[in-house]
């Protein structure tokens, strides 16, 4: 059976533009096309576009995407190139979940900090409060924070040496 761009597009959740896109960026050369031209996908081609996809939402660029499948067209040859893409890239994706995880608290922090300024009227109630006056979650994401700035400036200055 054979699907049409706009049928796969739902069935992956993507939009048929995106998946034009793809296939002028040259990441569709598996995909076959009927006397008219027009794409024709098969059950079998929904997998690879599935991860071509995923790698893009993952921040792999687009010339790293064509390097990949241009590998997977090669073969067996290429497995070890293709696993050293993939490990990089998960290597990556799990730097940023970890950065990721920071967010929510910081968000919580500032929720805090904008709710009680609101309430005196100003952002300057801040300025001098003791971590003690501060609710003990808010004390904790406040501290994590300051190594956090801390450990980065460090970093910053070793750089420069």
């Amino acid at each position: 059976m054979y699907y049409t761009i706009c049928e796969v597009a739902r069935r992956l959740n993507l939009s048929p533009h995106t998946i034009r896109f793809y296939g002028k960026e040259g990441l569709l050369n598996f995909v076959e096309r009927d006397q008219n031209g027009n794409r024709i996908f098969k059950e079998s081609d929904f997998e690879r576009l599935f991860i071509i996809a995923s790698l893009k939402r993952v921040g792999m660029s687009i010339k790293q995407i064509r390097e990949f499948t241009l590998l997977c067209d090669k073969g067996d040859a290429t497995i070890a190139q293709r696993l050293k893409i993939i490990t990089d890239q998960k290597a990556d994706v799990e730097e940023q979940i970890t950065e990721l995880q920071d967010a929510p608290d910081v968000l919580k922090y500032k929720t805090w900090l904008y709710e009680t300024a609101l309430e005196a009227g100003t952002t300057a109630v801040h300025d001098n409060m003791p971590l003690e006056n501060m609710p003990p979650d808010i004390q904790k994401i406040k501290e994590r924070i300051r190594r956090l700035t801390d450990d980065m400036e460090q970093r910053y200055k070793a750089a420069s040496l």
